[in-house]
C-alpha cells in the first residue's frame, strides 16, 4: 500500500528539475528582452542652426560730370533781295594823283572847357554888413496880394554876391514859398546896399545870403 502512494510524488520530483530549468530559461529570455527594449520616454533633441546674415557691400561708382560743349551758333538767316534791285558797286579811283604839298583838311580840335575859377569869397576876415539892417529891409517889403489871399507865410532865402562897392549882384532864391513872395524878396534884395567885405583890409567880392520873412498880421 505504501509503495503505491509514493509513485505520484516520485513523478513530480522527476519533473521538478525540468520545470526549474524551463523557468530559468524563461526568466533569462525576459531579462534579455527587457535589456534590449528602451522603455525611457523619447526626448526630442532641439538643434539650433545659427544662420549668419550675409550683407552684400556694393561698390559706389562715383559719377563724373560730363562737360558738354556749347551748342553751335545759329546760322544767319538769309535776307531775300528782290531780283529787280540792282546793287551798284563803288568804283575806287586808284589812279588819282596825290600831291603831298596840298593842304590836308583836318577836323577841328575839340575845345577844352576851361573851368572858371570862382572870383568871390565864401568867408572873409570882415563880412559884408547890410546898411539899415534886416529891419530896414523888412520895411521895404510889399506883401503880395496873391500870398495874402492864400494865407501864405514863411521865409524866403536869397543868395547873392556883394561886390567891392557894396552892391548886390546875381541874386537868386535858394528857398522860396511861392505866391509872389519869391519875386518880392528878389526885388527888395536888389535895392539893398552893403558895406563890402574885406580881406587883409581890401574890399573883395563875397557870397552872402539873406532871409526875408513874410508874416501876415492877425
Amino acid at each position: 500500500m505504501s509503495n503505491e502512494r509514493k509513485k505520484p510524488n516520485a513523478d513530480l520530483r522527476n519533473y521538478h528539475t525540468l520545470f526549474l530549468e524551463g523557468g530559468l530559461i524563461a526568466v533569462l529570455l525576459i531579462f534579455i528582452v527587457a535589456m534590449k527594449v528602451d522603455l525611457r520616454p523619447g526626448e526630442k533633441k532641439m538643434t539650433f542652426i545659427e544662420k549668419q546674415e550675409i550683407v552684400k557691400m556694393e561698390d559706389i561708382i562715383q559719377t563724373k560730370q560730363i562737360e558738354r560743349p556749347p551748342p553751335p551758333p545759329r546760322p544767319p538767316v538769309p535776307v531775300e533781295v528782290p531780283n529787280d534791285e540792282i546793287i551798284e558797286d563803288e568804283v575806287l579811283d586808284i589812279n588819282a594823283e596825290f600831291d603831298i604839298d596840298d593842304p590836308i583838311d583836318l577836323p577841328p580840335a575839340p575845345k577844352e572847357e576851361v573851368e572858371q575859377e570862382e572870383d568871390f569869397f565864401l568867408a572873409v576876415e570882415q563880412m559884408p554888413e547890410l546898411i539899415g539892417g534886416l529891419a530896414g529891409l523888412q520895411r521895404s517889403i510889399r506883401y503880395p496880394e496873391m500870398a495874402r489871399r492864400a494865407g501864405i507865410e514863411g521865409k524866403v532865402t536869397v543868395q547873392f554876391i556883394v561886390t567891392e562897392d557894396g552892391t548886390v549882384e546875381s541874386p537868386r532864391v535858394i528857398r522860396g514859398i511861392g505866391g509872389g513872395c519869391d519875386e518880392e524878396a528878389l526885388r527888395a534884395v536888389k535895392q539893398a546896399k552893403f558895406e563890402p567885405g574885406r580881406q587883409r583890409g581890401k574890399p573883395v567880392r563875397v557870397q552872402y545870403s539873406l532871409p526875408v520873412v513874410f508874416r501876415l498880421q492877425s
